[in-house]
């Protein structure tokens, strides 16, 4: 919670300005009974601040606290279920209402339930809502601390790599101060969330923070040709990581213009994403484990310790998005390393689909492992790995082929029966609805199809 000295209340606010929206601040350039939503969306999550009289890029048009917006304000707190006590203050032109994190969740308002995803305030479906409270425990992991840490063992330096990578600009702000604007640290003690990206020694401090990575040769996990063991902060171990699989994945290269672009033989945004998730949702209380990344000549394997939440079913991947790691989450989505909506399994399954790869396979007992294969033509042949010395490699347009060869089948279809569906031609095809969406909208960019009426009544026009 912000202080409530008025100049320590001002500095706070104005570094929740520089750093932007995220899991504990939400903008709003006016006052609307709305505003309740934001309410028991932050009581659900980590507490934060709203702040009226700003714009959503952070631009400030101002407002002013008076008695008849406190009373609004407090109304719409006081008829929440259950009631939540807010703290409002006046810092310059902006009315910072202040919500703790509400010790007796799930809280609604008039509208329903809400909850924080990234930066935004999402409504809760029931299932969303029966799984995020199924594990209603009194103090995750990250909201816990290291016994003895102090704000000392925080690295400045990591700081700086962190607001660089992220695009924030906080000049010379103290270190607990920071740490407290991103809901890291309190008055006197920094989470176990900020001494996993922050803390000078964060292996010292937490020996499971760690991340594996592994390339084998063969199919089976006996022979080991590379190995590297990352012990840095969790931003670290995701560039590391993400350097490993470029590293040992087979590459081509095209000439875009006066631009070379590297395409790998796994979409490099897919096994990104699966890295991300890997380390935001792993179960950092469990001692004595560590995210892996292996590689072998078939496939790719990223594994992270916890299987999936409680409640949670493998039928929900993709469509229901519950974050173990709350404060975690945040601070990749302020990295720009994962999506406000939280549909990474889906995205992860439609490029693959679109690369002609198979679909990626999640297994979530006890660990969770997601596993992308390889193409057998492309994988481990024709030379080093990542290297495209000696030209194109036996394989190396298979991906690329193959869509393209989907594609002229769509276009096939649709000449034979201009009003195919997407799951007609889906199950002609073999493949997904969504797989079909993609190339559907490709054909359309690329102007070879043209839709004429409705979805329902209309049909296609396949250029001539």
């Amino acid at each position: 919670m912000p202080p409530t000295d008025p100049a320590a209340a001002c500095d706070q606010v104005r570094l929740l300005l520089l750093e932007g929206e995220g899991l504990t601040v939400e903008f709003k350039e006016r006052y609307s009974p709305r505003i309740d939503e934001d309410l028991v969306a932050f009581a659900n999550a980590k507490g934060g601040s709203l702040l009226l009289g700003v714009r959503e890029d952070g631009s400030i048009v101002g407002e002013h606290l008076s008695n008849d917006l406190k009373a609004k304000i407090n109304s719409l707190s006081r008829n929440c279920k259950p009631a939540i006590a807010v703290e409002l203050l006046q810092v310059d032109k902006v009315v910072a209402i202040v919500v703790p994190e509400g010790g007796e969740k799930p809280y609604s308002c008039r509208s329903g339930y809400y909850r924080r995803l990234d930066a935004t305030t999402q409504k809760m479906s029931h299932d969303e809502l029966r799984i995020m409270f199924a594990e209603n425990e009194p103090l995750p992991f990250e909201e816990r601390t290291v016994r003895d840490f102090s704000f000392d063992g925080i690295s400045v330096s990591r700081i700086r790599a962190f607001t660089k990578e992220a695009g924030i600009r906080i000049g010379s702000i103290a270190v607990p101060d920071f740490l407290r604007s991103l809901r890291v640290a309190d008055e006197t003690r920094v989470k176990n969330a900020g001494i996993l990206f922050f803390a000078k020694d964060v292996y010292g401090h937490l020996h499971q923070a760690q991340a594996t990575l592994l390339a084998f040769k063969g199919t089976e996990r006996l022979h080991i040709y590379d190995r590297r063991d990352v012990r840095g902060d969790l931003l670290t171990q995701f560039n590391e990581a993400v350097a490993f699989l470029r590293k040992h994945l087979n590459v081509r290269s095209v000439i875009k213009g006066v631009n070379r672009e590297d395409i790998y033989e796994i979409p490099l945004e897919v096994l990104r994403e699966a890295v991300v998730n890997a380390l935001m949702h792993r179960d950092y209380s469990i001692a004595g484990t560590q995210v892996s990344v292996e590689v072998y000549d078939d496939r790719v394997e990223i594994v992270n310790p916890g299987g999936l939440p409680k409640g949670l079913s493998v039928r929900d991947l993709g469509t229901v998005s519950i974050r173990r790691n709350e404060l975690i989450a945040d601070l990749f989505f302020r990295l720009h390393k994962v999506e406000r909506i939280g549909m990474g399994i889906r995205r992860m399954k439609e490029a693959m689909m679109a690369a002609g790869l198979r679909e990626p396979v999640f297994e979530p007992d006890g660990f969770f492992r997601a596993i992308f294969h390889r193409s057998p033509e492309f994988a481990m042949k024709g030379g080093t790995p990542g290297s495209d010395e000696n030209g194109p490699r036996p394989g190396a347009g298979t991906a690329q082929k193959t869509a393209q060869k989907t594609a002229q089948k769509i276009v096939a279809l649709i000449r034979l029966n201009p009003r195919s569906t997407r799951r007609e031609l889906a199950m002609e095809l073999g493949i997904s609805d969504s797989g079909v969406k993609y190339h559907i909208k490709r054909l359309q960019a690329n102007g070879l199809l043209r839709r004429v009426g409705s979805d329902k009544g209309g049909h296609w026009e396949v250029a001539s």
